[in-house]
């Protein structure tokens, strides 16, 4: 409306403030009455939380748990010898203890603190900032959501079992206090950067197209190489070649590795992030990989040493959950079976072969099982995803060698990010408070030199 130019300025600003709230009065009610719909709409575009999605995640958190204690200090418990055991024990649950505190800190927002660079989430959610007992973190499906607590916790107890894998490739022979500082700078600049690039939607191998279902490439190849490394930084056990170094209770290993095993569930198939069928894919997965690597290590054995040793059937069920974690909820059971089978032949071959031609110490096959079973199995990954061999089939116009391709750029990004990330860390530890006790204490036994007690008393 235009207003005459011969009205006087007091009835020209009149009519204008009655058109002004003329105006701004059908706004507001525009305003209220749209209000309902955006209302809507925002809680449309919010994930819902799913319970049976919730229940199943909690768990699974809690089974991953378990893999770490007992599970894993009670494999490589014993594996070592009975004056070491208890080093063995206290540095997984140590290790824990440390990277869960971590984690709440900084390494959740490191890892998934929605930064957008391709290397690391960023300090938006440093010591859980934002988050609530109402935030809900996305799962895979649309509109689908469990808490972000959950989400949380879950990915925790990946943080806290990574660097455990690390200390069996050189038990019996560091400080107690040099591993604590080596996991902490660790997980700090090797496993929260890589966990970002992987599984985060920022991330740079996630942006690549990678397949890591579970953790192929950020926990198993990523712990194993940084053993290696450690294995070789800090040397050979003293007297290795010389005096017995047998495991000293294979009941102790058989224990935890059915505790791994059991644990492995929550491990792969809760990596779905839901109770779907992709879960239950995962799930049928790590049983028949395993018992396909079971089966393979023991024929084998049986094969080149004349005896199946329980040893090998516990080493068999390690190396099929590793091969199968990045793999679990994309390939077919039948494909699981030939992924487990042929990476414990492959590992076996390492361990048994590789490892006594080369001479390096990796005290209990660190990576020798959970490196090269990770390798094996993001690699295998890229071909038995193929709905011609059994899997679920790639992305839109993604090809066979494309995948492997690609899987195999972010298997190589993560042996040399971690590679040389975890050499300069042990420097780095080994000039503020050395790595290796002394000669009289490894002698005598991590047990009673680094805690003052002893496993067994007879």
């Amino acid at each position: 409306m235009k207003i005459p130019t011969s009205l006087t300025s007091a009835v020209r600003s009149t009519l204008l403030g009655s058109l002004a709230l003329t105006a701004f009065g059908s706004l507001a009610a525009l305003a209220q009455e749209a209000a309902p719909a955006v209302a809507d709409a925002a809680a449309a575009a919010a994930p819902t939380v799913n319970k049976g999605d919730t229940a199943w995640m909690m768990i699974s958190s809690v089974l991953v748990l378990f893999m770490i204690v007992p599970g894993l200090a009670l494999f490589y418990g014993g594996l070592v010898r009975a004056k070491n055991v208890l080093s063995v024990l206290m540095q997984c649950t140590g290790i824990a203890a440390v990277v869960m505190i971590i984690w709440v800190f900084y390494g959740y927002s490191f890892a998934f603190g929605g930064g957008t660079s391709p290397y690391w989430g960023g300090l938006g959610k440093v010591f859980l900032s934002g988050v609530t007992p109402a935030s809900v973190a996305a799962t895979f499906t649309k509109g689908v959501g469990i808490p972000e607590y959950v989400f949380i916790c879950f990915q925790m107890t990946f943080a806290a079992i990574t660097p455990a894998l690390i200390i069996g490739a050189f038990a019996e022979r560091i400080k107690f206090s040099a591993t604590i500082l080596f996991v902490i700078l660790w997980v700090t600049f090797v496993y929260f950067p890589i966990a970002h690039m992987v599984w985060d939607s920022n991330g740079l191998i996630y942006g690549w197209g990678a397949l890591d279902f579970a953790g192929g490439t950020v926990v198993h190849i990523n712990a194993g190489i940084a053993g290696l490394v450690g294995a070789l930084v800090i040397g050979k056990r003293a007297g290795l070649g010389r005096d017995m170094m047998a495991p000293h209770s294979m009941p102790l290993t058989m224990i935890g590795a059915s505790i791994l095993w059991v644990g492995w569930f929550g491990f792969n198939a809760g990596s779905a992030l839901e109770a779907n069928g992709i879960a239950t894919l995962a799930m049928i997965n790590t049983f028949t990989a395993t018992a396909g690597a079971i089966i393979a290590w023991v024929v084998i054995e049986a094969l080149a040493r004349k005896t199946a040793s329980m040893l090998g059937a516990a080493s068999g069920v390690v190396a099929g959950l590793v091969a199968v974690t990045p793999a679990a909820g994309t390939i077919g059971p039948v494909g699981a079976i030939f992924l487990g089978a042929i990476a414990s032949i492959i590992c076996y071959y390492m361990v048994a072969v590789v490892k006594p031609k080369l001479g390096y110490d990796d005290s209990l096959d660190v990576f020798g099982v959970h490196g090269i079973g990770g390798i094996i199995g993001a690699i295998g990954t890229g071909f038995l995803t193929s709905t011609a061999l059994g899997g679920v089939g790639y992305a839109e116009g993604v090809t066979m060698g494309a995948q492997v391709f690609v899987q195999i750029k972010a298997v190589l990004v993560t042996l040399v990010w971690s590679g040389i990330g975890s050499l300069i860390l042990y420097k780095i530890v080994d000039v503020v408070v050395g790595l290796r006790p002394t000669a009289e204490a490894e002698s005598i036994g991590l047990d009673l030199t680094s805690h003052g007690e002893a496993a067994y008393h007879n």
